[in-house]
C-alpha cells in the first residue's frame, strides 16, 4: 500500500501493534494469523479504532482469518521506517545524552547514532562506552559528510534554540527535542518535543486521583 499522511495519534498507536505482533513471531507456538480484534483485546483499546488504524497501512486483512501475522510486521515496518535504519545526530553529552547513545534498542526502531556532539570541552573529545564525543564546531562538517537528516538534543533548555537552528542550517529535516522547551521552526520542518515534565505531570494526577479515590472507599 502506497504511503500515506496519518494522524498523529495513529502514528502513536502503530509501534504499539508491532511491539505486539514481533512478541507473537517470537513466541515457539504463537499464532500465524490474528485478527483485529484479538490485538485490540491484548491491547485493551477498541476494535473499530485497532481496524481503522490497521486498514490505514495494509490492505491484507480477510474476513474470518485476519492478518498474517509476518507480513503484517512486514508492512507496519515498511511504514514506520523500520526496515531501513537512518542515521542521527545527537547534541548534549550530559547524562541524558550519554545514556540516549549507549542505548542498543534504537536500531530495531530504524535509528543509529552516528555522531554525538557538546560544546563543553570537558565532554568533548571523551569517549561514552566507546563512542566518540566531537565538538560543536565540527557538526556542519560532519553532518554534511554523512548526509544525516535527523537530529537529537539532550542540551539545556536555554541552549536548545541555537542547536535546533544550528540543525535546520545544516539540513537537519527531523529534530527529538528532550529539551524542556518548545522549539520553533519552518513548517517543512519536523520537529517532535519530548516533554518528560508532561508525561510526569500526566502520571502524577492519575497516581492523586487513584489515592483520592482509594481513601474515599
Amino acid at each position: 500500500m502506497e504511503k500515506q499522511q496519518i494522524a498523529k495519534p495513529v502514528m502513536r498507536r502503530l509501534p504499539l501493534y508491532l511491539d505486539y505482533l514481533r512478541s507473537l513471531l517470537a513466541q515457539p507456538n504463537g499464532p500465524q494469523h490474528i485478527s483485529a480484534t484479538a490485538i485490540s483485546t491484548a491491547l485493551g483499546l477498541g476494535e473499530v479504532q485497532v481496524r481503522k488504524d490497521l486498514g490505514s497501512i495494509s490492505s491484507l486483512g480477510k474476513p474470518k482469518i485476519g492478518y498474517l501475522v509476518s507480513d503484517l510486521i512486514r508492512e507496519l515496518e515498511n511504514f514506520l521506517g523500520y526496515d531501513n535504519v537512518n542515521e542521527a545526530v545527537l547534541v548534549g553529552a550530559g547524562k541524558l545524552g550519554k545514556a540516549l547513545l549507549n542505548y542498543q534498542g534504537f536500531e530495531q526502531y530504524g535509528l543509529s547514532i552516528a555522531a554525538a556532539f557538546d560544546i563543553d570541552p570537558e565532554a568533548a573529545g571523551k569517549n561514552s562506552d566507546g563512542n566518540s564525543i566531537l565538538g560543536l564546531e565540527k557538526f556542519p562538517v560532519v553532518v554534511k559528510e554523512l548526509g544525516i537528516r535527523i537530529g537529537i538534543i539532550t542540551v539545556p533548555a536555554q541552549n536548545a534554540q541555537n542547536v535546533c537552528d544550528l540543525m535546520i542550517e545544516n539540513d537537519i529535516a527531523a529534530i527529538w527535542n528532550f529539551a524542556n522547551v518548545i522549539l520553533k521552526g519552518p513548517s517543512h520542518i519536523l520537529i517532535h518535543n519530548e516533554n518528560m515534565a508532561v508525561s510526569l505531570a500526566a502520571l502524577s494526577n492519575h497516581l492523586k486521583m487513584y489515592l483520592d479515590t482509594d481513601k474515599k472507599q
